[in-house]
């Protein structure tokens, strides 16, 4: 349906089937939605908020693999709804559709809606090719959800764009216990993935490890920081070569990404270089800094959206200054041109007046043999203005303490570095993508009494 969408020079809004009613009323009506569709089992609380706005819904069906798609429940009311705002458009896309609609994570404040045209998923999608090198040779199966880019512009559309294979997983969504039978079963050559899946895949590795494994081209991480540890356990697991990568919605996905190894060298902890677009490093005047300096990650190319749509303006006038879009990133690259990420500009811990990078603590965190998942964030403080926590997962039958954790810290990172708190827990709330966004981790452990939280 997202193809066909997007073909008929509709606009494709695609949306998380698992919001509440409310979350759907919000979505549907900051994208100007007329028309919501679900497969043929519905999903309640998005069809009661489509019939609460007015909206028309139809059930899409495959009865046969390579027949077409059915849709139940269009009436008349919805084609004359269509005809009458000018659905008859001529056939041919234009690089000016706007073709994509989607929103921001929201980690800063309400979600912001993305439009992507046509241009700049094709731009995005050349440089995801070129970068990898996929042809018609390779095969993936797409573990992450459809319904943000990560999947939907690296995993199907640069695949589909590239006369490569596509698979979905047989469970109708990623699971470690059939994701590498998926793998065999598509002839797969490479994976896109968040670094919670990573973890997951290698933890399944380590306790029930497989027969054998695929020969893969690649690995590729996006969407969060990959500690290096992971990313040495994941080569070392697998045999191929992990590739981290640097994206956002409002690029259409793919910024930045370690190259494939016959196109130099990948550094673990950095997310390699600009692929198809110009990166500056700027300070808060606009100006760019010293190399080697750290600053805001600006970007500007063809696969950039070309703002948000209406509501904020000043959204736009903070987030396109100087003519570049601002990341809201704070990185520095290095000699060589490969971008090293630092943290969010609002998530940067200050304690004291000093800035605290949370991706270097979680870095550190994830190289303790114990340690599953990790995240590192700021609480408000009276004596230093902020201090730092964080929240840790200890592998299956690991019997990791606080202190086991804090004396790694302190082995590994400067005093004031060194987390004042450490939670032991049994899970960390994450965004549908895997991300785990440290405001909302914060807010979880923080808020609720210590004993609760580390339960």
């Amino acid at each position: 349906m997202f193809l066909a969408v997007i073909r008929a020079r509709a606009v494709a809004a695609p949306l998380n089937p698992a919001y509440t009613q409310d979350e759907f009323e919000f979505y549907l009506s900051d994208s100007q939605s007329r028309l919501l569709i679900t497969n043929a089992e519905g999903n309640p609380a998005a069809e009661a908020a489509a019939a609460k706005l007015g909206l028309a819904h139809a059930a899409a069906t495959l009865k046969d693999a390579a027949g077409p798609v059915h849709l139940a429940g269009l009436g008349c009311a919805a084609a004359a709804n269509g005809n009458a705002n000018g659905s008859h458009k001529q056939d041919k896309n234009e690089p000016s559709d706007v073709a994509l609609f989607l929103h921001t994570s929201g980690t800063t404040s309400r979600p912001k809606g993305v439009p992507l045209t046509q241009a700049n998923l094709a731009a995005s999608v050349r440089n995801i090719r070129s970068v990898y090198r996929l042809t018609e040779a390779d095969a993936t199966v797409v573990v992450l959800p459809l319904f943000h880019v990560h999947g939907l512009l690296c995993g199907l559309l640069s695949s589909l764009a590239s006369g490569a294979s596509v698979a979905l997983p047989a469970a109708g969504r990623f699971s470690a216990s059939t994701f590498w039978a998926d793998m065999r079963a598509a002839g797969a050559t490479w994976y896109t993935a968040v670094p919670t899946i990573h973890q997951i895949i290698l933890d399944r590795h380590a306790s029930k490890p497989e027969a054998s494994y695929p020969a893969l081209r690649f690995v590729r991480s996006c969407s969060a920081s990959l500690a290096p540890a992971i990313l040495e356990k994941l080569e070392a697991a697998f045999g191929a070569p992990v590739l981290e990568a640097y994206a956002m919605t409002e690029a259409s996905h793919l910024m930045t990404s370690n190259p494939l190894p016959e196109d130099g060298p990948r550094k673990p902890g950095s997310v390699g270089r600009p692929v198809g677009q110009e990166l500056a490093i700027l300070d808060e005047e606009g100006a760019r800094v010293a190399a080697g300096q750290p600053g805001e990650v600006c970007i500007r190319g063809a696969n950039m959206t070309a703002g948000y749509k209406g509501g904020d303006p000043g959204a736009n006038e903070a987030a396109f200054r100087f003519g570049w879009f601002h990341t809201g990133d704070i990185g520095v690259v290095d000699e060589e041109g490969y971008l090293h990420l630092v943290g969010r500009i609002k998530e940067l811990i200050n304690r004291g007046g000093e800035k605290i990078s949370p991706i270097e603590v979680d870095a550190v965190l994830l190289g303790h043999p114990a340690v599953a998942q990790a995240v590192s964030f700021g609480v408000p403080d009276d004596k230093y203005g902020e201090e730092i926590n964080c929240a840790v997962i200890p592998r299956e039958g690991s019997p990791l303490g606080e202190d086991d954790v804090l004396a790694h810290c302190r082995r590994n990172l400067a005093s004031f570095k060194v987390p004042k708190k450490v939670f032991i827990a049994g899970d960390l709330p994450k965004t549908a993508t895997g991300k785990i966004q440290r405001r909302i981790v914060a807010q979880h452990f923080v808020v609720q009494p210590p004993k609760a939280a580390a339960a």
